[in-house]
């Protein structure tokens, strides 16, 4: 068993990083040590690209099997020649209008590229992230980081340093703590290795956006079992992730008849004795409040950016007071409503209670 580490937090201007932590974070990567630093999206736990010893202990540290691929930072768009060959140029146009932001690339890998970035398929992910804490990182260490999000694997996204700490405390060497993560769900993947190019999973950067660039792109989102590990061109494709410690129940249909059967569903269980937890937006939170179930609310149903954002820490936070399961509706399926849906059906295993 590995011994814990020693894991340091310094606390850094999300703004306007200053150089002292990041000097430091610096020197781990470069050493081949483990940071977990703020991007626009989530946290991200970070080691030289091209370091596979340092690639080796992002996976023990997450507990995380290896055959979900890595994602590689950049800081500069010339990077993406260190890491990919024969890049397309709608890959290219995709950058110019997307980068520095939440968009990832699945590229032909760089033969330097170590194997188990892409845990040995010929592909590598690429994404410039926007956060200036993790740009100024990824400028000090001169050298792309790869950095899945920093939790262990299945957990729901570690948005806050304290939820990298919740996970990874006593196995990765310092935590940059920039406050909280100002998206909260992950970047939107695209594998330019096909024709036409597939969303692999949606994300910070909309479907009808990424359309109004290359409008052929397609997409096919996948619910992997762990059998199917292996087949996974991207992080985030497996049916079970983004799941808390408790039970989720995902429920879908028209609005009044979905808040009908929450309500039930609530009472049911806790009849049976069952710590029951109801994440719903502000509008319809008061509407549960006589059930005894533990309500959060996560912001208005006309705000899903802030749904977005608000919704791995909320899960996180009913795990907390140890409820045993948690009732959630969907948030519409159309542009980020699209995207909370995905998490939720992985969060929940692919079991959707239809209604």
């Amino acid at each position: 068993m590995t011994e814990p580490i020693a894991t340091r937090v310094l606390t850094v201007n999300p703004q306007h990083p200053e150089p002292e932590p990041i000097r430091t974070a610096a020197a781990v990567i470069r050493s081949g040590g483990l940071v977990a630093f703020p991007t626009e999206t989530v946290y991200g736990l970070g080691a030289n690209a091209l370091d596979s010893a340092a690639l080796s202990r992002i996976f023990a540290a997450k507990q995380r099997p290896t055959a979900d691929p890595l994602i590689v930072h950049i800081c500069d768009s010339d990077q993406i020649n260190l890491l990919a060959v024969d890049v397309p140029e709608a890959a290219r146009r995709l950058a110019r209008e997307f980068w520095p932001g939440p968009l990832t690339l699945v590229l032909k890998r760089a033969p330097d590229v170590p194997e188990l970035v892409a845990l040995g398929r010929d592909t590598v992910a690429v994404r410039m992230p926007a956060h200036p804490v993790a740009r100024a990182l990824i400028n000090a260490a001169d050298t792309p980081i790869a950095a899945p999000s920093a939790n262990t694997f299945t957990r729901p996204s570690a948005t806050s340093a304290q939820h990298v700490l919740d996970d990874l405390g006593g196995r990765i060497e310092l935590v940059l703590d920039g406050g909280d993560a100002p998206i909260g769900v992950e970047s939107t993947v695209v594998d330019l290795t096909q024709t036409p190019p597939v969303v692999l999973r949606p994300g910070g950067v909309l479907m009808d956006d990424l359309r109004r660039v290359i409008p052929d792109v397609q997409a096919r989102t996948q619910y992997l079992s762990e059998d199917q590990a292996p087949d996974a061109a991207s992080p985030g494709m497996m049916l079970k992730h983004y799941s808390p410690r408790a039970r989720v129940m995902l429920f879908d249909g028209a609005a009044d008849i979905v808040r009908v059967a929450i309500k039930d569903t609530a009472q049911r269980l806790i009849a049976n004795q069952k710590k029951v937890g109801i994440l719903a937006t502000d509008e319809e939170a008061g509407g549960y409040t006589h059930l005894g179930a533990r309500i959060l609310a996560l912001g208005s149903e006309n705000a899903l950016d802030v749904i977005a954002r608000r919704l791995f820490g909320a899960m996180r936070a009913l795990d907390a007071q140890h409820v045993d399961v948690i009732l959630v509706h969907g948030f519409g399926k159309e542009g980020l409503g699209a995207v909370i849906w995905d998490r939720l059906v992985r969060a929940a295993e692919g079991r959707v209670i239809t209604v």
